[in-house]
């Protein structure tokens, strides 16, 4: 059963894998008992197949009841154990909780360095999850020097050429980007598509995901022109590849729009994100992350377009699946209130619009510190919010600390 599953999951058939692996743990804990290693890898892969399906708490429970049996039933520094430690540590990165996420990956890392020694490929995983880790905290030199250090093990071990050093250049493309490197982010961005250009098949979907990385950096510069054949060919690839039904179209077509909806092309945009939102609510199920992504972006359009009454509902639904699923405290659930925030302010209902800021900025703040940029832009909206309420000092010192922030960012020359 354990075996059907890895099929159903790779056919994106979520609730058949589900079934077969929730079968292949009762199965295995009869068969060996509870605390047997081959419960926890049935375990795992039930862990896995649930974070795939937006399932969070479910993904908890399965990966810390596998942990505990490795703990129990293997030395402390098991590479199994590495692993469950691990797939903790990603799960509660992507909620959010990158002070419960950062212990597991430093842990995973000291086990695979003691097991394997300081220069086997298998450490340039936990390197990689932990310079995702530093990124998303905004610890930019903590993030480079750890994909760095990634993929001069890879390098080593396989080749400057090979298939397996693609994500880390992704990777440490994508730092580059986030600070406005990007002739450095293309650079590593191409090689990481040349590479896989010359190794897949043209069809092959690691192409796509070369394309659309290219694309969003192209879409990150302003160079729509550019992006835009790009993100059309990776979509054209994973249609192919994939099926037109596939979550993976729904990002292409979710990146498409994106691109539409910053040149203001929004009736555009609009026919791409109601495609991306029904292949997620039939793949995903309609209480999945991805669908509330959908959700939120649809709304955006909507609001861009003037028709709020259509927009509140969907940003409201977005709000919804995003509480449940991932936590009231996560960056996303940000974003969905600031999307809101933005629906009253041009509706001109300051008095709604101030409490969907202060919460937003107040999850910010807890999930990236209190100086991240990401900060400027809410901070800024907020204090035209209050100068819109008449609470001007209050208003004053907002502005000044974005101006702050802002100019900590780019000091100038």
């Amino acid at each position: 059963m354990h075996t059907i599953g890895g099929v159903y999951v790779n056919l994106a058939l979520y609730e058949r894998a589900e079934q077969a692996l929730e079968t292949a743990v009762a199965v295995s804990t009869a068969a060996r008992g509870e605390d047997h290693p081959d419960v926890a890898e049935s375990l795992n892969s039930l862990g896995a197949l649930y974070l795939k399906q937006g399932k969070y708490a479910a993904a908890d429970s399965a990966w810390s009841r596998a942990l505990a049996i490795r703990e129990r039933a293997l030395p402390a520094y098991d590479s199994t154990i590495a692993q469950s430690v691990s797939n903790l540590g990603a799960l509660y990165a992507m909620q959010g909780r990158l002070a419960d996420a950062e212990p597991l990956f430093e842990r995973s890392l000291d086990i695979w360095e003691r097991v394997l020694g300081e220069e086997h490929p298998n450490l340039a995983a936990s390197l990689n999850n932990l310079a995702i880790l530093y990124r998303n905290q905004g610890k930019y030199v903590d993030a480079e020097r750890a994909y760095r250090r990634a993929l001069a093990i890879r390098e080593k071990a396989f080749g400057p050429e090979h298939l397996a050093i693609t994500q880390v250049l992704n990777n440490l493309a994508d730092l580059y980007s986030d600070q406005g490197r990007y002739a450095e982010a293309a650079a590593l961005f191409q090689r990481s598509l040349t590479i896989r250009e010359t190794a897949l098949e043209p069809d092959h979907p690691d192409i796509a995901t070369g394309l659309q990385n290219l694309a969003l950096l192209h879409l990150r510069r302003g160079a729509y022109a550019q992006a835009e054949p790009l993100f059309r060919r990776a979509l054209a690839v994973r249609e192919t590849a994939l099926g037109p039904d596939h979550p993976a179209v729904a990002t292409a077509l979710n990146n498409l729009a994106t691109l539409h909806k910053e040149q203001g092309q929004y009736a555009a945009a609009e026919p791409l994100l109601r495609r991306a939102l029904a292949i997620r609510e039939q793949a995903l199920g309609p209480l999945h992350p991805e669908t509330a992504l959908s959700l939120h972006n649809l709304a955006l359009v909507s609001s861009e377009q003037g028709r709020y009454a259509e927009a509140e509902p969907l940003y409201s639904r977005a709000l919804a699946i995003r509480e449940t699923a991932l936590g009231g405290e996560h960056p996303a659930v940000a974003e969905t209130l600031l999307g809101l925030a933005d629906l009253s302010v041009r509706q001109e209902s300051y008095a709604a619009a101030a409490p969907l800021f202060q919460r937003a900025l107040a999850i910010r703040e807890a999930a990236l510190g209190t100086d991240h940029p990401s900060l400027v832009k809410p901070l800024t909206d907020y204090a035209a919010v209050l100068r819109a309420l008449g609470r001007r000092a209050e208003s004053a010192r907002v502005e000044a600390r974005a101006s702050a922030i802002g100019a900590a960012q780019d000091p100038g020359p």
